[in-house]
């Protein structure tokens, strides 16, 4: 309803008032678009949309062969250059993944369009099919966080990251898979409660731990924002302010705090979706979603409703797709770290 009795407008009344009139002759000065209040933009999801993998078909759509074993054994040979014949080892299997689908229905009444045509401040379908895929992203990251039991979903990082704490299999491979050097090569670095404030001497411990499995470091960080904002005051003491001579602070800007938190060159990122108290630190190069080639946000062709009683179309916003991680050493999951309530 307009709201009268304000700045230039009249007071409200019954029938028979200005303002009554007024809202009877005079169209609302609309602004002709919908400014969107329930989504939040999340870094760790956009950047997996960013560097997906195409999957296809296939009984496995998603197999990825990995080795877990030394395939061959060298030897320390003399003047004579005898050595012992090898034998065959085997060292490769196949981790196994399958893709999970996810579809947004978008409703269309025929009335409705009927309603809006040549008069729609904001074309309703339109706002439908907008949401539809905000709402997808967001399910999506809901799962990446938060899933590990439901198989019919996308098997999130508590999953990917782990050393059988909360999966005991992974892609088909049991977590405690030996190699015949005794070493457990299907197994993240987790730790299950750090109780600890993240300082940049523990979060550099933590990424060190990481980088020993495997000798290579991480690439990226994330975490809730009151855990980044825990961190980020360990950094604040240390802040400094450098002047120039002949030069005056009203020249530039002087900047304070973070929007990325740098340790041992791994940026750390927060995401309002990540559960406070963990820390994520993940390598890109070995975690990723496979998308299906034709099932990557794919609008689905409106088609009548008439069959079912009713003047209308529904569409379809389908994704079929699966977080794959082929080497969990190469990332680490710390919970239990203290933060900031928010």
């Amino acid at each position: 309803m307009p709201i009268l009795g304000q700045g230039i407008l009249p007071p409200a009344g019954g029938l028979g008032t200005i303002g009554f009139e007024l809202t009877q002759v005079v169209r609302r000065a609309f602004v002709n678009k919908v400014f969107v209040q329930i989504y939040q933009s999340t870094p760790l999801m956009l950047a997996f949309l960013a560097n997906n993998q195409m999957a296809t078909g296939g009984v496995s759509p998603i197999t990825v062969p990995v080795q877990g074993n030394q395939m061959t054994n060298g030897q320390w040979i003399g003047y004579d250059g005898s050595f012992n014949l090898p034998g065959t080892i085997p060292g490769i299997q196949n981790a196994e993944f399958d893709l999970k689908g996810y579809i947004t229905p978008i409703p269309f009444l025929g009335m409705e369009g009927l309603v809006q045509v040549d008069y729609a401040v904001v074309p309703l379908i339109e706002a439908r099919m907008n949401d539809a895929t905000e709402q997808t992203i967001r399910s999506f990251t809901q799962a990446l966080y938060a899933n590990v039991s439901n198989t019919s979903q996308m098997i999130g990082l508590i999953g990917a990251i782990d050393d059988g704490t909360n999966a005991a299999t992974y892609g088909g491979i049991a977590r405690n898979s030996l190699n015949t050097q005794g070493i457990s090569w299907w197994k993240s670095f987790y730790v299950a409660s750090a109780a600890a404030a993240p300082t940049r001497d523990l979060i550099l411990t933590y990424i060190a731990s990481v980088t020993k499995k495997t000798g290579e470091s991480p690439n990226i960080g994330v975490c809730g924002f009151g855990t980044w904002t825990k961190l980020a005051q360990d950094f604040t003491a240390a802040e400094s302010y450098k002047y120039t001579p002949n030069s005056s602070y009203t020249d530039g800007t002087i900047s304070a705090h973070f929007r990325a938190i740098e340790v041992a060159g791994v940026p750390v990122y927060p995401d309002p979706y990540c559960p406070e108290g963990t820390l994520y630190l993940l390598n890109t190069d070995y975690i990723s979603l496979y998308i299906h080639e034709r099932a990557a946000f794919e609008l689905l062709p409106f088609e009548s409703t008439f069959a079912n009683g009713q003047i209308g179309f529904v569409g379809g916003l389908i994704n079929v797709m699966e977080l794959v991680n082929v080497k969990p050493q190469a990332h680490g999951a710390i919970n239990g770290l203290t933060f900031i309530a928010m």
